[in-house]
């Protein structure tokens, strides 16, 4: 039920973006790169504190070694499926980055893919969260992933709207997300209920797929528009709350 219940939580949040992204439609850049920022940073105290040190501190003679490789591969896996699936920005038109690969795919169909690379990830995150056996790591991982989301699916919006991409579709485009961050969520439950020895490797590897996001995806779109300073305390104010609410909950 619990696990449910996060998959819900999470697939929400992404809907709750989306309608918001409807209301304020256009954000200017300023705003933009603070809601990002501060969803970067969110999403790095979740990938920290509630994976990666919780994989560290697991039992076993080989948990550091596990946690350094499951960091490693995860952010390799990102990496290498990024080579044939864009970016989110790159996708509704904000630059011009070609990927030899994508020729002749609707925007819209590219738009999925891409949600898919970066959310599934997310939602394997909250998921494997469950095998530390902590709930406080749990309500680290899924709350700071829905967080995280509202403001992305806000700031993605407007440019989807300025590509032809109707309301209804918008929200149809949200449900998939969500139902491919709750399979995420699933799939990561099931993982480390079959094996614990994994555990560390596990809890890692997610916490590496979401910090090469951090890195190559969001601290990027939030340095380009002239408000890095902005955005740069926009993050390590979003870490500070997950650290301040771990630390509560805990």
């Amino acid at each position: 039920m619990n696990v449910l219940l996060t998959g819900l939580i999470i697939a929400v949040s992404t809907l709750i973006g989306t309608v918001a992204g409807f209301t304020f439609k256009k954000i200017p850049h300023k705003y933009n790169d603070l809601l990002l920022g501060g969803a970067a940073g969110v999403m790095l105290g979740a990938a920290v504190l509630g994976l990666i040190v919780p994989a560290a501190g697991c039992a076993g003679r080989f948990a550091l070694l596990l946690t350094v490789l499951g960091v490693l591969s995860g952010a390799l896996l990102v990496s290498m499926l990024d080579k044939v699936t864009p970016h989110l920005h790159h996708l509704v038109g904000i630059d011009k980055e070609a990927h030899a690969h994508n020729a002749g795919v609707s925007k819209v169909l590219l738009f999925v893919s891409a949600i898919a690379i970066h959310k599934l990830p997310e939602g394997l995150a909250a998921g494997v969260s469950f095998g530390t056996e902590n709930m406080s790591d749990v309500l680290t991982v899924a709350g700071s992933i829905s967080l995280q989301n509202i403001p992305e699916a806000m700031v993605v919006v407007a440019p989807l709207l300025a590509v032809g991409v109707t309301r209804l579709r918008a929200m149809l485009i949200s449900l998939s997300i969500g139902v491919i961050s709750m399979t995420g969520t699933f799939l990561g439950y099931y993982l480390v209920s079959i094996t614990a020895v994994l555990l560390p490797f596990l809890l890692a590897f997610a916490g590496g797929t979401m910090m090469y996001v951090i890195s190559d995806e969001m601290i990027p779109e939030t340095h380009s528009h002239g408000f890095e300073k902005q955005a740069t305390f926009a993050l390590l104010s979003g870490f500070l709350l997950i650290l301040v609410l771990q630390s509560l909950v805990g």
